[in-house]
């Protein structure tokens, strides 16, 4: 706790309490009427009845009192509330709290693949950095590229980081190293991209620059809202990429961990596939996996 010295000014009315440090660039004069809702000090010193204004510059806090009480009577009482005040907000404005990331690792389909979801929102769409080489402009992949030598991909999605790790470990070993350093990263205020994320509809656009035709649009639809929640619950994406009307046949791109996953051709063909061969049975025949 910082200490509070009382020092008589020439006018008896005022009362200096000096801290042992600066409180503030330059200085604060308030009264009754001044706004103190960002003053957690003022607000407690107004509470007193007595008190008609604060002077606040440099080291000291300036207090100026009514004549109905004495300062042997008011000034230890009110010294003590200036050290408390001063304990929780030392700049003497409100400190704002910073944001608690809670972050959890959550395994994924893809074993290779392990997915840290937070309890703070990270961006509005998503990034995907396919290699150490992209990863400028991403200051979290780079961060992550930089302490995890095993990390080869990483991808950000909303609410989670998913990366992807090479043969030289095994997540059990990693896991927990990975999720601490991540949420310290985000604790510590460090930026997540600087680029701009590609926004979850129609993610397929950016990338082959084109519209979706009807056709395509219905296939589009339909994954939106059957598949994609899923799909990105497990720590992927999963958008139309192409259509041949001619074979029937959607060509889907899969990025996060859905890209390279040893299990997602059997999820296209056993689900996916199915699901659109209900839905548009006249549109889709067979489905086709391109990794993002």
């Amino acid at each position: 706790m910082h200490t509070i010295l009382i020092e008589p000014t020439e006018n008896p009315k005022v009362m200096k309490f000096v801290a042992d440090y600066n409180l503030i660039p330059g200085s604060l004069e308030l009264d009754r009427d001044s706004d103190v809702s960002e003053i957690p000090l003022a607000q407690e010193l107004f509470n007193y009845p007595f008190v008609e204004r604060i002077f606040i510059t440099a080291n000291f806090i300036a207090v100026a009192k009514q004549d109905t009480v004495e300062w042997e009577h008011v000034a230890e009482s009110l010294k003590n509330v200036i050290e408390d005040e001063l304990l929780a907000n030392p700049r003497i404005y409100l400190q704002k709290k910073k944001e608690m990331y809670q972050i959890y690792a959550e395994m994924t389909p893809n074993p290779n693949v392990m997915k840290f979801v937070s309890s703070q929102l990270l961006m509005d769409g998503f990034v995907e950095v396919k290699s150490r080489d992209q990863a400028q402009g991403v200051p979290l992949a780079e961060a992550i590229f930089t302490e995890f030598d095993f990390a080869n991909e990483v991808f950000i999605s909303d609410n989670f980081v998913a990366v992807t790790r090479d043969n030289s470990v095994e997540w059990h070993q990693v896991m927990m190293a990975v999720r601490g350093y991540i949420a310290e990263y985000l604790q510590s205020g460090g930026e997540i991209s600087t680029i701009e994320a590609q926004k979850h509809e129609n993610p397929v656009e950016k990338i082959i620059n084109r519209d979706y035709t009807d056709d395509e649009q219905k296939i589009s639809d339909i994954l939106n809202e059957y598949v994609a929640p899923a799909v990105e619950n497990d720590g992927g994406k999963i958008s139309l990429m192409e259509y041949d009307g001619s074979t029937k046949t959607a060509r889907m791109l899969l990025q996060g961990a859905c890209s390279g996953c040893p299990s997602s051709t059997a999820t296209l063909k056993g689900g996916i596939e199915n699901i659109l061969k209900q839905f548009v049975p006249e549109l889709v025949e067979r489905v086709e996996a391109v990794n993002g």
